[in-house]
């Protein structure tokens, strides 16, 4: 997708079933809240699979990402004794690691994208945080800041030079997707209307929308350029 003379990628950020509030399913089957449900996070879907088709139908990259874990994460509190989710710990290779209750283990339902999310435009799939021993909040490095997740190399090999980004959450995958973009060269665009936030610890959500526009980041509503 040409806009302005850039050369732009949607990527659709962990819109998976864990990440969720309870919805029932096309199946008809009723799905609980997921393991680390972001309020209202079902409400970015509308928009990011209007703005997904817009990008397919002009032939443009969409990319989805996905957290995939093994069972035994080290971002998992279960994986530390006497230690809770919502604590923070120092690992061998991050420092200030959140942990999480069990969340996106690979090949369960809480890790597949959630049903609305319309996947007839995604092209690619990103699964990240699948090292046991690291987890990634970022489509592009893990969370050690070193290990690339490869999607630089592969929109750069497509001569992208822009990202918009949505998805789950605003305070976590998605602000770290986009400092790292700007880092690595591309014009960046979170698109408001669809990113939702954890708020953990409060003041997160403001605290790193505040971070991304000051980095250089453009905060937009995708009906800005629809």
């Amino acid at each position: 997708m040409k806009f302005d003379g850039i050369t732009a990628a949607l990527i659709i950020i962990d819109i998976q079933n864990d990440f969720c509030p309870a919805y029932t399913a096309c199946s008809g089957e009723k799905l609980p809240a997921g393991a680390l449900a972001v309020a209202d996070g079902d409400k970015v879907i509308e928009p990011l699979n209007r703005f997904a088709q817009v990008f397919a139908d002009k032939g443009a990259a969409v990319i989805a990402t996905a957290d995939w874990h093994p069972p035994d994460h080290v971002s998992f509190a279960s994986a530390h004794p006497e230690k809770k989710a919502g604590d923070i710990v120092d690992l061998p290779a991050v420092k200030g690691q959140v942990l999480w209750n069990p969340h996106c283990i690979q090949r369960t339902r809480g890790a597949d994208f959630h049903d609305l999310l319309n996947l007839g435009p995604v092209h690619s799939i990103l699964r990240k945080g699948f090292r046991r021993d690291l987890d990634s909040y970022s489509a592009f490095f893990e969370n050690d800041r070193q290990t690339p997740t490869g999607l630089d190399g592969f929109l750069k090999g497509l001569g992208i030079n822009a990202v918009f980004l949505g998805g789950l959450a605003t305070d976590y995958c998605v602000y770290y997707s986009a400092l790292d973009a700007i880092s690595l060269g591309y014009k960046t665009i979170v698109l408001t209307d669809a990113v939702q936030g954890v708020g953990y610890p409060p003041g997160s959500v403001e605290k790193a929308l505040d971070s991304m526009k000051s980095a250089g980041v453009n905060l937009k509503d995708s009906g800005d350029f629809l």
